[in-house]
């Protein structure tokens, strides 16, 4: 657990990482994994297909924050 009370994983922490699965990439937003694809599935949030695996690259949670700060503040 972090500071937070959150459940993490050693990959959470790794800063060597390239990409996220889609549940990691849901911890970092503070969203349902369900909530998460559905970001994935409409493009909101960049996501790539391993095989036959779905991942998010690590840059992608911030981006997608990036863009709605912006988006919120110029609506």
């Amino acid at each position: 657990m972090d500071e937070h009370g959150t459940l993490t994983t050693p990959a959470d922490d790794d800063p060597t990482l390239v990409l996220l699965t889609v549940e990691e990439a849901a911890r970092r937003l503070r969203i349902g994994r369900t909530t998460c694809y559905g970001l994935i599935r409409t493009g909101e949030l960049e996501s790539i297909p391993v095989g036959h695996l779905r991942r998010v690259p690590v840059d992608a949670p911030a981006q997608y924050v990036a863009r709605k700060r912006t988006a919120h503040r110029v609506a």
